[in-house]
This record gives structure tokens, sequence and C-alpha cells, in this order.
């Protein structure tokens, strides 16, 4: 099994993530650092990451978290500002989260030790809709919908057809939701200053058929048997 696929079946890091810590020198194998991402790891192999061995029975443990405002997705920080790990201390498994959300977003972010899902999922083929709810300055014409629907320019990247629809418009702002499959960073709020409108809030309402619903900010829930199943098969 590639060295990657190891790890991330142990729950240890997504499949990118194992790659980053391997080319980092934080692996071994049998004792020795491997530095070879490639590498096919045999049943005799020993696996170490940052000095703990590898086990592959991790119980896989899935969640949905509703982030707020003010954190990030990292494990860690360098401005050592909180992050989302710290909103889910009471579980034991190691979790990474699969996308992001910017430090000034809010909203759906899932959570998990299947590094096998985290990747499928983050993969940009797989065309998984995201679902945001923002809250723009001005008004939003029918032409400026045109153009997010048929992709903007937001800076050396055109983006894919997006689905959006105007909830609400009043005098000075509008409430927009759209759709997106890609995951550029910043890209919602790129889209609108594209076309004229500065995003003041932005929240992140729905990943495919999961919906955030009632869930508060800052707490979170295991996902359902029935939706991790939607997830595996998407």
């Amino acid at each position: 099994m590639r060295l990657n696929k190891y790890i991330a079946q142990a729950g240890i890091a997504s499949r990118r993530k194992a790659d980053e810590l391997t080319l980092q020198g934080r692996v071994k194998i049998n004792g020795v650092v491997m530095k070879e991402p490639g590498y096919d790891v045999t049943e005799k192999d020993v696996v170490e990451v940052n000095g703990h061995t590898v086990k592959q029975d991790a119980k896989k443990v899935y969640i949905m978290l509703n982030k707020p405002k003010g954190y990030i997705t990292s494990a860690d920080d360098e401005k050592d500002r909180p992050t989302v790990m710290e909103l889910v201390t009471d579980i034991e498994e190691r979790l990474f989260t699969i996308g992001r959300l910017d430090y000034n977003t809010s909203g759906m972010l899932l959570m998990t030790n299947d590094g096998d899902l985290a990747y499928k999922l983050s993969h940009p083929k797989h065309h998984i809709y995201k679902t945001y709810r923002a809250r723009i300055s001005g008004q939003i014409s029918g032409e400026r919908l045109a153009k997010l629907r048929n992709g903007v320019d937001i800076g050396g990247f055109v983006t894919s057809k997006a689905i959006v629809n105007v909830v609400k418009q009043v005098e000075r702002s509008a409430i927009v939701e759209i759709q997106i499959f890609e995951g550029r960073n910043r890209q919602v709020r790129k889209m609108f200053a594209a076309v004229g409108n500065k995003v003041m809030d932005l929240d992140r309402i729905a990943i495919g058929d999961l919906y955030l619903g009632h869930l508060k900010q800052g707490h979170y829930r295991k996902l359902t048997q029935k939706e991790i199943e939607y997830l595996k098969n998407c």
C-alpha cells in the first residue's frame, strides 16, 4: 500500500498532508527516515509519524461542525489564533478537516480521521457543490448575477459555472445564496468582488445534500450512517 494511503487510513492525516510529512522527514519506516512518498508499505514494515507508531485499527469518526468566525481550520497556527480543534476536544481520535473555511467565514465544516474519504471529497473532479449564504454590500443586478453564474476571473483563474440566487434585496445590501464545487482560497469573496460587490458576512450552509440545519455555532454532531454512506457514494 502506498505510504500516504497507509497513513491516511490510520487516521493520522489526509493523503496530501501525509506526503508533506514524509518530505519533511517526519516519517520513519523501520526506524529509518523515509522521504519517498511513493514508498509501498508491506505487512512487515513498522511506520512511525512524529515518533509515534502508526496503527491501522483506528475507529473512524465523522462529524459536522458549525465553525464560528475567528477560528482557523489548521491543527495549529503560528499566529496563535484559535483553531477548530479546540471545539472538539472531547473526541479522543485525531481528526482533520475535509477542506477548509476562511478565518472570517462561518458554517459547515466536516471533520474525520478517514483519510481516504477526505481525499476523495477534497478532489475537484467529484464536483460536490458547497452552498454559501453571503451578505453583500450594494445592489446586485441581473447582469452581475449572470456573470457569477457563467464564471468570472478571480485573478488568473476563471471560475466554473455557479448556481446563484438572491434571497433578499434591500436598498444597501443583499442576501445571496451561491453554490460552487471548486474550493479556491477565498473564492466566493473574490467572485463577488469581481462583479463589484463586497462580502460582509459569509456562511457555508451545505455540502452536497448535507445541510447545517439548526446546529449552533461552535457545536458539532456526529454524522448519521446514512450521511456517511452518502458522502462515500458521492
